[in-house]
């Protein structure tokens, strides 16, 4: 348990160090970032530190859930949720940072364009920047349109099958449904043929029961008259 507590508290050592480290760059990018290039930049390493804080405040949920004592669990599972909070106001401070900062680059490219671009260094980094940001931003959407049409395809594919497979299931019903209708016709036939034949039964044995009276009336005939 005494272990377990001495990491709770490096954990929570950890978690303090990399949220201080991120204002100090949340800073860096509302005094020093001149270019969009160089807020990237400094975004970058926020984004590197945000994640490294963020397992670092899942191990300290995954010690708490392997707590024997409840009062310890519920403690540093306290501990996690204030540092979520803590995450979640950090995420709004750094928006605001690249709002404020992106807010002055382009508040700083309107003068100078309006002085008359007489810094050729800045223009030029300027024209590399837009250009940069343009190819970035084509490149997003080609990629996004990419995973778009790969979606369709997929969704077309699995039409595809299941079209073939009830193509399939309506082929085996279709030859069933023949195969039935061979049966039905055979049996219609054998059932003419048999009604047929039992028409001829019934004939005959009339001939024969007349035959049979017209014999005995004969014989009755000859003995009485």
């Amino acid at each position: 348990m005494a272990a377990d507590l001495a990491e709770v508290r490096n954990v929570a050592k950890e978690i303090i160090a990399y949220d201080l480290k991120i204002n100090g760059l949340i800073q860096e990018i509302r005094s020093n970032c001149r270019s969009i290039h160089d807020m990237n930049q400094v975004n970058q390493k926020i984004k590197e530190q945000m994640k490294t804080t963020q397992n670092r405040i899942q191990d300290l949920e995954r010690i708490a859930n392997e707590q024997d004592k409840e009062t310890d669990r519920l403690d540093i599972l306290k501990d996690v949720g204030n540092f979520r909070k803590q995450l979640a106001s950090t995420q709004t401070s750094i928006r605001k940072a690249n709002l404020s900062c992106k807010m002055a680059i382009d508040r700083q490219e309107r003068e100078s364009l309006l002085q008359g671009g007489t810094d050729p260094d800045l223009r030029k980094r300027m024209n590399k920047e837009s250009l940069a940001q343009t190819a970035g931003n084509i490149t997003d959407n080609l990629m996004s349109l990419n995973r778009m049409m790969a979606a369709n395809v997929a969704q077309s594919n699995l039409a595809n099958e299941v079209l073939g497979k009830s193509s399939a299931t309506l082929s085996d019903t279709h030859e069933e449904f023949k195969g039935m209708g061979g049966v039905i016709q055979t049996s219609r036939s054998l059932l003419t043929k048999y009604n047929r034949r039992e028409l001829t039964d019934r004939l005959l044995i009339f001939l024969a029961v007349a035959l049979f009276l017209a014999t005995v009336l004969y014989i009755l005939k000859k003995r009485i008259f």
